[in-house]
């Protein structure tokens, strides 16, 4: 009797110390977590706020270094990093993956977008980084790339479509030039081993098919792009030139208070016009929001109270 009370003393002890070290190994996690946070958070603000070209691009460099340590450390996944205003961090609604995304603005007032998807492995990291390759895709609206020749956006919607191949579609913000904007229908799927391919041939419209769906609109106005849910419609206006001798120039185009979209049927987009935006719910969807811009008119308001 003594030797099985003894026996379950020692193992009541050995449990206790086993928990007290999973909790001790925890808390240690989340506190490296949030300390890298913190510094990705103060990198992202640099990299947003700063004036200057070289110091913006000298923070974004230690900022992917930053990120990167802090994804290493295990079940990272979980992470949210919401304090990391600058970056826009998508988890499919399958919860298979994440993806990061976000800009640096260059000094001409072009972009170039970085990212990185990171896969839910359950323990340790398992990413693909994302190489923004826009200069050089000739017809990106034809093209299927991968994440070494991405066509870089800043993304904030998944809709996963789960076709006889399933894949994710991703809404995103494409800053293009001091003229013009972008925004962008990307497809993202998974090929064996869980490599990312971007672009497949799905959204069918004009007589043709789109591996992705590209506008270009003035820098001065806002475009509407995003997803009815119960509908399974993408939604978005309809964009012209301002005269019809600028047909051929996309950075005088904007809204014309008319909207077409993209229906889903069969696992593929079918092109709709002159959508009824009376039958279409109100935006729930929150769109892409320029940190830069947000950033100057929360300043605007903290000095006019």
């Amino acid at each position: 009797m003594v030797a099985r009370r003894l026996f379950l003393f020692v193992i009541s002890l050995f449990i206790c110390s086993q928990t007290f070290g999973q909790h001790s190994d925890e808390s240690s996690r989340i506190k490296q977590l949030n300390i890298y946070q913190d510094s990705l958070a103060s990198l992202g603000k640099k990299i947003v706020n700063d004036e200057n070209d070289l110091e913006r691009k000298n923070a974004n460099y230690q900022f992917i270094k930053t990120l990167v340590s802090a994804l290493k450390i295990n079940n990272s996944f979980l992470f949210p990093f919401d304090s990391v205003k600058n970056i826009s961090i998508l988890n499919s609604p399958d919860n298979r993956f994440r993806i990061m995304s976000w800009h640096v603005m260059n000094q001409d007032g072009s972009y170039r977008f970085y990212g990185t998807i990171q896969l839910n492995s359950g323990g340790p990291l398992k990413m693909f980084p994302l190489e923004d390759y826009s200069p050089l895709l000739k017809n990106p609206e034809d093209s299927v790339t991968d994440n070494r020749k991405w066509y870089g956006a800043q993304y904030y919607k998944i809709i996963p479509v789960y076709a006889q191949k399933p894949y994710y579609v991703l809404l995103g913000w494409k800053g293009n030039t001091v003229k013009s904007t972008k925004k962008v229908l990307e497809i993202l799927s998974f090929n064996n081993g869980d490599k990312p391919t971007f672009g497949m041939p799905v959204f069918d419209g004009n007589g043709k098919s789109r591996k992705r769906v590209i506008f270009e609109y003035t820098r001065q106005v806002s475009m509407l792009l995003r997803y009815v849910s119960d509908q399974n419609l993408i939604v978005f206006d309809h964009l012209a030139p301002p005269d019809k001798k600028m047909k051929d120039q996309p950075e005088t185009f904007g809204p014309d208070l008319t909207y077409d979209g993209y229906k889903l049927k069969n696992g593929r987009w079918v092109y709709v016009e002159n959508l009824d935006m009376r039958n279409i719910p109100s935006n729930s969807d929150a769109e892409y929001v320029d940190p830069k811009k947000q950033a100057a008119k929360d300043k605007s308001l903290i000095h006019s109270n």
